[in-house]
């Protein structure tokens, strides 16, 4: 009988790591589930999956978080998915310079140090897979997701790197990069835009009103989205595949923009997206 795969996954109040969770306790994983917040410990009560804090901000919970996933998995951790990451909407010259190292705190360098803490235990295991999910605005950038754009334009190419680095081991490092998927992202962005973002005094105020009007929207305002299953079937292959993919490409606009980002020069792809800012 084969031993049952453990796996940590960040970001799994809502949305595609809720969603994951569930659906990979469901095919025999031995899911650890984590939240930022304390309200949240009880989303996945009458599962087999544990639910633990981790905060991506805070360093030391992000090390405390580790250690007690790898005790529930009794000392070996098989596979780690970095989900949990949020958008700060804002042109790049109204972000205040904190605004943008939170996006990053939580994007990126929360990432790296649970990356790190799995890398070293994979190590020991001898074996491991590594999977980040990124987003088609890592592949390309769209006005005034300057912040978000940049934390997954880092994440890339960090994993990208990660990846060549540990070629020689048998830990394998995957990318997966989705367009539009539903979740709470856009509520998410909306608030932050809100909360950091003086809008009414800003050159973009115009503009601005536009992106309100598409994080506010109930239903799905972008073509082609789909639901947090897409995610889950690619997922699902990283983790299980004897040969994983490098990337991941999930939903129609990510493989167009990069096919277009192969394709196109500079300033004709710029056109192109900012058609569809």
């Amino acid at each position: 009988m084969s031993v049952q795969k453990s796996i940590l996954i960040t970001g799994c109040s809502t949305g595609i790591g809720y969603y994951c969770a569930l659906q990979l306790s469901k095919a025999g994983f031995q899911v650890i589930a984590s939240v930022r917040n304390a309200k949240d410990l009880n989303k996945f009560e009458g599962t087999n999956i544990h639910c633990i804090l981790l905060d991506l901000v805070c360093e030391q919970s992000i090390k405390d978080g580790f250690e007690q996933a790898l005790a529930i998995a009794n000392g070996r951790l098989d596979a780690l998915f970095n989900n949990g990451a949020y958008g700060q909407p804002g042109a790049v010259e109204d972000l205040p310079t904190e605004v943008l190292r939170k996006q990053f705190e939580v994007n990126f360098f929360g990432w790296h140090t649970l990356t790190c803490l799995a890398v070293a235990q994979m190590r020991k295991q001898g074996a491991g897979r590594i999977i980040h999910n990124s987003s088609v605005l890592g592949l390309v950038a769209l006005p005034y997701r300057g912040a978000y754009n940049a934390s997954k334009f880092a994440l890339e190419g960090l994993t990208d790197t990660l990846r060549m680095e540990l070629s020689n081991s048998n830990i394998q490092v995957s990318l997966i990069e989705p367009g539009p998927i539903v979740s709470k992202f856009r509520e998410n962005a909306k608030a932050a835009f809100l909360q950091h973002i003086d809008h009414a005094n800003s050159a973009h105020q115009k503009e601005y009103q536009a992106q309100l009007n598409r994080l506010g929207a109930e239903d799905a305002p972008q073509k082609f989205t789909l639901g947090p299953d897409a995610v889950y079937k690619v997922l699902l292959h990283a983790l299980t595949a004897p040969r994983p993919k490098a990337r991941y490409y999930v939903t129609f606009p990510t493989y167009l923009m990069g096919y277009l980002k192969r394709l196109l020069s500079s300033r004709m792809l710029d056109k192109v997206l900012m058609k569809n800012r």
